[in-house]
């Protein structure tokens, strides 16, 4: 049994999660990789090179990119995990409504979800932003109210199937209330392909964090973010390269290895329940 068990992941999972415990604990104790701080500014080091002194070079204010690109690792996940939680459980709760009681209920999530879906999520995101300002939490505010829509359309087709079989059946001849029943016996049995999509859906917050932050609408300066640090950058490109290549392979690799997860937990859960 446990040789099975050890077969269930691939070494390109175990690999992935390596990366990611990395990018974990340099979030956590940022210090333990770098002495330098990530906004200090050195005008003796003005856009040096990467050398033993400075890892991933310095900027055109002297600071260190590897401090800096090591500090964002935390900025980052709490952007990718916290700006993926809120729309992963309202969307999960929404779609099963709207999967198990149907009618009208149904009817207006599904024509409020088309409003929605009529618009691509980055337009949205970056209008919304747009109107209530740059800023962590607008960013926040805006992937919430929007990034839902694609759990809910997931449990609730999920939901139409699983409303219809013999244990829904059977809690409803128990006398089960309908509460009971979503949330103890549909709810489980729903929810695997929401939690798969949350992996995923961690990643594309980042990137859209980045990409806001890219624009200017996101993490404001001096503030460590990748998507941040690679707008700075953007000027320099080539006289300074090393400015955005850093944070974009950082970026590049999470979201790598974040898809690797996703994609090995999901084969996983579909053998398990098949």
């Amino acid at each position: 049994m446990k040789r099975i068990k050890r077969k269930k992941f691939s070494i390109a999972f175990w690999i992935a999660s390596a990366f990611l415990a990395l990018i974990v604990l340099m979030a956590v104790v940022p210090g333990l990789f770098t002495p330098y701080d990530p906004i200090g500014q050195d005008m003796t080091a003005l856009m040096q090179k990467p050398s033993s002194a400075h890892w991933f070079g310095t900027d055109n204010l002297g600071r260190d990119i590897f401090s800096r690109v090591v500090y964002s690792a935390r900025l980052d996940l709490e952007i990718g995990i916290f700006a993926m939680l809120v729309p992963a459980v309202v969307g999960t709760m929404v779609g099963l409504l709207s999967g198990y009681y149907g009618g009208k209920v149904d009817a207006i999530i599904m024509r409020i979800l088309d409003i929605f879906t009529a618009f691509p999520l980055m337009v949205l995101v970056i209008a919304i932003v747009a109107i209530l300002g740059s800023g962590i939490k607008n960013l926040f505010i805006a992937i919430w109210l929007v990034g839902w829509r694609e759990y809910a359309k997931l449990v609730r087709g999920e939901t139409l199937v699983a409303k219809n079989s013999e244990y829904v059946a059977a809690a409803r001849t128990l006398g089960f209330s309908n509460a009971r029943i979503m949330l103890r016996h549909v709810l489980p049995n729903v929810i695997n392909g929401a939690f798969v999509y949350a992996i995923s859906d961690i990643m594309l917050c980042m990137l859209m964090g980045a990409s806001l932050s890219f624009l200017g609408l996101g993490v404001p300066t001096p503030t460590p973010e990748w998507g941040a640090i690679i707008a700075d950058g953007k000027l320099f490109i080539t006289t300074a390269p090393w400015i955005v290549v850093f944070p974009g392979i950082m970026l590049a690799l999470t979201g790598i290895s974040i898809s690797i997860i996703g994609e090995q937990v999901s084969a996983v859960l579909q053998k398990t329940t098949s």
